[in-house]
């Protein structure tokens, strides 16, 4: 990856030509958390990361970028129905998965340019609200979400693997 200061950020759909880079991408962004899931229990996030790109369902997949290169990826579903082949939660209004960010691009404000351009696609949208789940151990996306204005919404957290998913809500100026 090279030097990334001084150039602007550019958040847009993903491009097909793009989607192996984004794929890449995404799975170096969360390579990091190998080593707090058990081995059988990372292979199945890995490959549920690997095959995310591909989901049915994306209603948006946003992809930063500084010139032609990949930093950062979102996916944006619908509602929960949509979003969680695995999980049974009831949210109908738009929710975020798998915001990652390439580790030689963090601290850059990739993250804050993709939520903000989610923000602004789903205002246009007129949806109220959008959720996203996460658990303790992504601790710095955590922060991302609070200081950009999510909140918790106990409602719609539940455990997996003995591991709370913790749920968070933006609500969306003139939404609804």
């Amino acid at each position: 990856m090279a030097c990334l200061l001084n150039r602007s950020i550019l958040v847009k759909e993903m491009e097909e030509k793009e989607r192996e880079t984004v794929r890449r991408v995404l799975v170096d962004s969360y390579q990091q958390f190998e080593a707090v899931f058990d081995p059988e229990r990372w292979t199945d996030y890995l490959n549920e990361l690997i095959s995310s790109i591909d989901h049915p369902n994306i209603d948006k997949l946003l992809v930063a970028k500084r010139d032609k290169e990949v930093l950062g990826s979102l996916q944006l579903f619908p509602s929960a129905e949509k979003a969680y082949t695995k999980w049974d939660v009831q949210i109908d209004a738009p929710i975020i998965r798998f915001l990652g960010v390439h580790p030689l691009a963090r601290g850059l404000g990739v993250g804050r340019e993709l939520l903000k351009a989610a923000i602004s696609y789903l205002e246009t949208q007129r949806a109220a609200s959008v959720f996203l789940h996460t658990t303790d151990t992504m601790e710095q996306a955590i922060k991302l979400y609070e200081s950009f204005g999510f909140i918790r919404d106990l409602s719609k957290e539940f455990y997996t693997d003995d591991r709370l998913i913790k749920c968070y809500r933006f609500e969306l100026k003139n939404g609804g």
